[in-house]
């Protein structure tokens, strides 16, 4: 089907790698601060293939922080979709009442809101503190 971009997708997929950005220094922060008030668990929900999610979680030491991470490659589910979120709560046992979701997509916080968890759309560290603050997280 793709036969004649067979070099651009082995040059996807060999140097992927080198297409990852950095971390945000100040969401960084905020998670830290979050996992060391032990006051919460915290769990990851990401749309990375099952290919490349190991490649990142080699790079950033910040994936540690989390309690639990559902990988869309690896579940075969994504954000939006309901049933994404459903596996999140089913696997740790969380009530989404009692859950507060963050993603710099909006479909996705939107999403999450539709199935009854509260959600704050990511536009910079500065904002996420200010919304966490308000809302007591930190």
């Amino acid at each position: 089907m793709f036969s004649g971009k067979k070099e651009l997708i082995e040059a996807y997929y060999g140097r992927w790698e080198e297409m990852l950005a950095g971390p945000i220094a100040g969401t960084v922060a905020i998670l830290e601060q979050l996992k060391k008030s032990g006051k919460h668990k915290l769990f990851g929900l990401t749309n990375w293939s099952a290919e490349t999610f190991p490649i990142a979680l080699r790079r950033f030491d910040f994936f540690s922080l989390f309690d639990g991470i559902l990988v869309s490659g690896t579940e075969r589910l994504r954000k939006p979709h309901p049933a994404f979120y459903q596996l999140l709560l089913d696997r740790y046992h969380l009530m989404a009442n009692e859950c507060l979701f963050i993603d710099d997509n909006i479909r996705n916080t939107d999403a999450a809101r539709q199935f009854g968890i509260q959600s704050i759309t990511f536009e910079n560290p500065d904002q996420l503190k200010e919304e966490l603050i308000r809302l007591q997280v930190l």
